[in-house]
């Protein structure tokens, strides 16, 4: 079966970490039929830089809190975490009740003083992954703007981007969203914060660039083919 259903969350981020992390398993249960959930960056702390190491000790409770949840479908967001070598943000990847992928984020935006807080990530963990047949890549945020990145995730099937994406740059959001699953002819997911001084703009972004959009909704959900992926590129084929 080529059909899936794709949930993105566009839920805001409150200074409570635990009524986030509520959220967070209340938006997943309600999609429980959803074979892959994604959730805006950082979105159960915040940048909350005032108190970094209770973010990032914040890591261990999600993790348990989620991983009873999760079984055949797929759940991809960013955690703060403390690492020996720093505190990263970091893409998870949840399937089977596990992580089953990790990436951190390795281009930090420095107009929000990202630089200052957080160990970067090496670009060279920005790959493609394979779950059950089907390829993925994450890209985390500000890494979007990168065309490097976009080359590094070329044939994947499905690209999900985690969000905290600003509302002066939200035309650039979606652009580059929709430019990159048009380049890459792939399904594009982004989940992106709602909260007062960003974009929103969470979408599902096919192929030849349809775009599935409402920054009404807490969660946009649709199926999606993964034939079109085949399809277009045997018809637009720019290898």
């Amino acid at each position: 079966m080529t059909s899936r259903r794709i949930t993105t969350l566009q839920f805001e981020t409150t200074s409570n970490y635990q009524a986030n992390l509520d959220k967070l398993l209340h938006l997943i249960k309600t999609h429980q039929g959803s074979d892959i959930i994604i959730a805006p960056e950082v979105c159960l702390t915040g940048f909350d830089y005032d108190h970094f190491d209770k973010a990032a000790h914040f890591y261990e409770r999600a993790i348990r809190s989620l991983r009873p949840l999760i079984s055949k479908q797929l759940l991809c967001l960013t955690l703060i975490k403390a690492t020996p070598l720093g505190i990263v943000n970091r893409a998870i990847v949840m399937h089977n009740h596990q992580v089953i992928y990790s990436q951190d984020k390795a281009k930090l935006f420095r107009l929000g003083d990202e630089h200052q807080f957080f160990v970067a990530g090496s670009t060279k963990h920005i790959t493609k992954f394979e779950i059950n047949y089907i390829s993925y890549g994450v890209l985390i945020c500000f890494e979007l703007r990168f065309k490097e990145l976009w080359q590094q995730l070329q044939g994947c099937d499905v690209i999900l981007i985690p969000a905290q994406w600003g509302k002066a740059r939200k035309m650039h959001l979606e652009t580059l969203s929709r430019a990159l699953a048009i380049i890459n002819q792939c399904f594009v997911i982004v989940s992106n914060s709602p909260n007062s001084d960003m974009a929103s703009s969470s979408a599902i972004i096919t192929p030849n660039g349809d775009v599935l959009m409402n920054d009404r909704l807490q969660a946009i959900e649709a199926d999606i083919d993964l034939k079109e992926i085949k399809k277009i590129r045997r018809y637009l084929n720019i290898d």
